[in-house]
């Protein structure tokens, strides 16, 4: 064993004492005495690519490939997902900032910063379907699943250009902030989220129009966005703040500001426990925002151990009211009402129908704002999110 292993590392250094030209954009060596290891290393440029600092990906989920896109090189390099392969060079526009992946029509987006245009490559094929103008500087790009659009950002320009997924062409330009680098897509509310760094503020776009609802002020230079699926919020990191803005999906609001670390620039949602992973560059650390009504509290924490019992809320989302129905067995019947600061705003302690098994508490919603809140019963630890719409 101890033999092979100085033989692989060996064969190993004088690889690598032969690539030191090469520029790569992941390093992937094999690690023998571990249970895991890394896989591969997929050199650039070489013969095939001429592509250097590769800096966007996107992936086809469909035919199981990895599109990479650098600052150099003009083109966009596919790789296959099962081999590890470069199989494609699809030549593009200059300096290459970012790439999205269209499921409906399997198409990619290429944003192409130097040249202000975006390719458009067929996913199954890897040809240029087409090429299409964009504004001064195209940083960003999203896609809008419900209405087929992709959004390029473009920096220079202050704009957005809105492509038709299926046909590919231009059918809105909208005027957002100074320096617009990153955008973000809200399903629940079909909205996208523009961060305008030179402006120090989000531009909030309709999704079915295309026309801006409105502009939210952030931080100091705000540079990325993360949209929280599970409780409707966007979360914004403000680089020279050193902290996060959170808004209210639903209404727009700035909700809080949570202080991270230094310099915070890329985000990760964690769906299964509802938290928000921020990576801060200059402090080397990672700030994680649990997403709680309060201290403690997570939303819908998971299934409930078999001495306690659980309750319904419907409707959900309410207008009017809403009712929440328990098992006539708990012997006491309080439910508080949070927002989404923690605030309490409600609380009610009797039931108004019940029978042998289900006691019913219908509770009036009047005078209460649309938006997103936190029922508790009896102060257990599991919550239940309602949203409230006008």
């Amino acid at each position: 064993m101890k033999k092979n292993i100085s033989v692989f590392f060996s064969i190993y250094n004088n690889i690598v004492s032969n690539m030191k030209n090469f520029v790569f954009f992941s390093v992937i060596i094999p690690i023998l005495l571990s249970a895991q290891w890394l896989e591969m290393t997929i050199y650039v440029p070489d013969s095939l690519c001429g592509m250097t600092h590769p800096q966007a990906f996107a992936y086809n989920a469909t035919n199981n490939k990895i599109y990479v896109g650098g600052h150099s090189g003009n083109c966009v390099i596919i790789i296959d997902g099962t081999t590890n392969q470069k199989i494609a060079r699809v030549s593009t526009g200059s300096n290459i900032n970012a790439l999205c992946w269209n499921s409906q029509n399997n198409k990619v987006y290429c944003a192409n910063w130097d040249s202000n245009d975006i390719t458009v490559i067929d996913g199954q094929t890897n040809s240029v379907i087409t090429t299409i103008t964009a504004g001064s500087g195209p940083n960003a790009l999203v896609w809008n699943a419900q209405n087929n659009n992709v959004y390029c950002a473009n920096y220079n320009s202050a704009n957005v250009t809105v492509i038709d997924g299926q046909t590919n062409s231009v059918i809105a330009t909208i005027t957002v902030g100074n320096g617009p680098n990153a955008l973000v897509w809200n399903s629940q509310n079909n909205k996208v989220y523009c961060v305008n760094d030179a402006t120090n503020n989000v531009t909030v776009i309709d999704g079915q129009t295309n026309s801006v609802i409105t502009t939210i002020t952030v931080g100091y230079w705000p540079c990325t966005l993360v949209w929280n699926a599970t409780n409707n919020k966007v979360y914004c990191a403000n680089q020279y703040n050193d902290n996060v803005t959170v808004i209210d999906g639903q209404t727009d609001s700035v909700i809080t500001t949570i202080a991270v670390g230094t310099y915070p620039c890329a985000f990760c949602w964690n769906a299964i426990q509802n938290r928000v992973y921020v990576a801060n560059n200059q402090s080397s650390n990672i700030s994680v925002i649990r997403d709680s009504i309060i201290s403690g509290i997570e939303e819908n924490r998971g299934p409930l151990s078999a001495d306690r019992l659980s309750y319904e809320v419907y409707p959900n989302p309410a207008k009017l009211f809403f009712v929440v129905r328990f098992p006539s067995s708990i012997e006491s019947q309080v439910l508080k009402m949070f927002d989404v600061s923690g605030k309490l705003v409600k609380e009610i302690d009797s039931p108004l129908a019940h029978n042998d098994q289900v006691a019913e508490m219908r509770v009036s919603l009047k005078g209460i704002s649309p938006g997103i809140y936190f029922l508790q019963l009896n102060n257990e630890l599991e919550t239940k999110k309602l949203v409230i719409t006008k």
